[in-house]
């Protein structure tokens, strides 16, 4: 007897709390518009867990905005390869020297050492380049955009050339002992989109 009388005050303090809580959860969920949406304490179970998404709306007055990664469109310029770059070719300058112990053959072979020393030839993907003079300030540059027609004058034997460039404008210009010249030649026509048929004239001279 004296053991249910210790236990009865603790019984009925647990049962007040209970109440407690009961009057208190009944209170809170009175104050919601929707009391059924309430959490509630996750138990221990053995089935699956359930998840809920909530989707957010913006309002409509307001107009939706999307960010896209910023694209970077510069463009690199076209890299310019060199297809040819050199000096007259080297037999124009012996054969002009080997006959230059001749008065008359005189004014050519002091030509040929000028071309030899001071004149060069850059073929581009891009332009003609014609460099000349003591330190090379003389320098003249077209664009295959501007050339209408190229013609071959072989030397020698064939081992060197001139290649004669017409431009759309009638001007020409006169590349002397250039090394490979039929292959720079048919090179120049691709270039200007015009059809790679050399006119090639006689042989005349060195």
């Amino acid at each position: 007897m004296a053991t249910t009388s210790l236990l009865l005050p603790a019984a009925i303090a647990a049962a007040a709390a209970a109440a407690s809580d009961t009057h208190q959860s009944l209170h809170l969920s009175s104050k919601f518009p929707f009391p059924n949406l309430l959490f509630k304490p996750t138990s221990k179970t053995n089935g699956p867990i359930l998840s809920t998404k909530l989707h957010v709306s913006s309002p409509t007055n307001q107009p939706a905005t999307t960010s896209t990664p910023s694209k970077s469109f510069s463009k690199n310029p076209k890299e310019e390869t060199i297809f040819f770059d050199g000096g007259a070719h080297y037999g124009d300058l012996i054969a002009n020297l080997l006959l230059g112990f001749t008065l008359l053959w005189l004014p050519l072979t002091l030509a040929a050492v000028s071309r030899a020393f001071f004149l060069r030839y850059r073929f581009t993907n891009l332009r003609v380049t014609v460099i000349s003079g003591l330190t090379g300030q003389d320098r003249s540059d077209f664009s295959y955009k501007v050339i209408k027609d190229v013609q071959v004058v072989p030397r020698f034997i064939g081992e060197w050339g001139d290649v004669v460039i017409t431009l759309k404008d009638g001007t020409k210009v006169d590349l002397r002992s250039v090394p490979r010249f039929r292959e720079i030649a048919k090179y120049c026509l691709s270039m200007a989109d015009k059809p790679v048929v050399l006119k090639e004239t006689g042989r005349k001279g060195f």
